[in-house]
């Protein structure tokens, strides 16, 4: 009987983690959900199947040993980790660079590219022992210019990441992916977006590079709204 893969989500509760929770549950994976507020994933980890096939772990991803704690649940309860979805992140504020609120800028920096390094650091272990998948939400962002973006310029940080750490495992098995989506109407805004991707177009692409075969590693995949018709 073929072992269930079990894919760990940072970021879980809402948006394009949630998503990306109910792709993988539906494409029979069991699942390790993270995030700050477990409480909101409880109803996630019914719909998908329970405590046997769902994990919650609350997660602030600044603090190493909570991200410590999250692999070390996953591995007492599935004793597996086969994919990994670094997802977890924020936005900024209006300002740009002269009148934006430090502490935020604090606060997203620490969770954009901080937290990203510590969940790296932390899962990559376990992903040696499977081979698996680590895969990274960056964006468009992190590909352009834009004025008076802290936020993007985070997420150039991530884009980077994604380089080295690939760069690194280079030869381990670890297949490495950038998951780059340009707008997306989630939680992130106030207001919904009038012309955006929806989250679950982020959890395709993620299921389409985890479904690929093991000498098929995807390196990015940058996905933008159609344009509108004029």
């Amino acid at each position: 009987m073929a072992v269930r893969p079990v894919m760990l989500i940072t970021g879980a509760s809402s948006g394009i983690g949630a998503e990306t929770a109910r792709a993988a549950a539906k494409q029979g994976y069991r699942l390790v959900l993270a995030a700050r507020s477990e409480e909101k994933l409880k109803g996630l980890q019914q719909e998908l199947g329970g405590e046997a096939q769902v994990l919650t772990v609350q997660c602030d991803v600044q603090s190493g040993d909570e991200q410590k704690s999250m692999v070390d649940q996953a591995l007492k309860t599935f004793g597996r980790i086969d994919a990994v979805f670094a997802n977890a992140g924020r936005g900024g504020e209006p300002g740009g660079f002269s009148k934006a609120d430090p502490e935020v800028w604090k606060d997203m920096i620490l969770t954009n590219i901080y937290g990203v390094g510590l969940t790296l650091q932390h899962c990559l272990p376990a992903l040696r022992e499977t081979k698996g998948h680590l895969l990274l939400t960056g964006s468009a962002a992190g590909r352009v210019t834009i004025p008076g973006s802290m936020y993007s310029a985070t997420k150039w940080a991530v884009s980077a990441i994604g380089y080295g750490v690939r760069e690194e495992l280079r030869g381990s098995g670890i297949r490495v992916t950038l998951i780059e989506p340009g707008m997306v109407d989630t939680p992130f805004f106030d207001e919904p977006p009038a012309h955006a991707l929806k989250p679950e177009d982020i959890a395709s692409a993620v299921m389409y590079a985890v479904a690929q075969p093991d000498h098929v590693d995807v390196n990015e995949i940058l996905v933008r709204p159609t344009p509108k018709v004029e």
